[in-house]
């Protein structure tokens, strides 16, 4: 996301945009460790939707989906960003302790 508010600045925003829109799967790890900004969700939203129905987006998240909207800050773009994400979606849920947890245990 870093990289998207630089390209703000020095006019890459666009070109950024189209290359994250051709790769067949964009991993977004760790989703919801913190709020996302309204430019964060407004800049993830573009990609989402550049990418809907095109290819594959994995998320993976210790936040339950269902508490995913109020970790955006505009309710509308949570909503539309949501739909594209959740719509079609495929979910796993993994049960019991953490593989980290289990790896320094031993």
């Amino acid at each position: 996301n870093e990289h998207l508010h630089i390209g703000h600045a020095d006019g890459s925003y666009t070109k950024q945009l189209a290359t994250i829109a051709k790769q067949q799967l964009l991993i977004l790890d760790d989703w919801g460790l913190e709020k996302l900004t309204v430019k964060q969700a407004t800049d993830l939203l573009e990609v989402v939707e550049d990418r809907h129905g095109v290819s594959s987006t994995l998320i993976c998240s210790q936040l339950p989906v269902e508490q995913w909207h109020s970790m955006i800050s505009n309710g509308t773009v949570a909503d539309a960003l949501l739909d594209r994400l959740i719509h079609n979606a495929h979910r796993i849920t993994l049960t019991g302790e953490s593989m980290r947890k289990q790896q320094t245990m031993r």
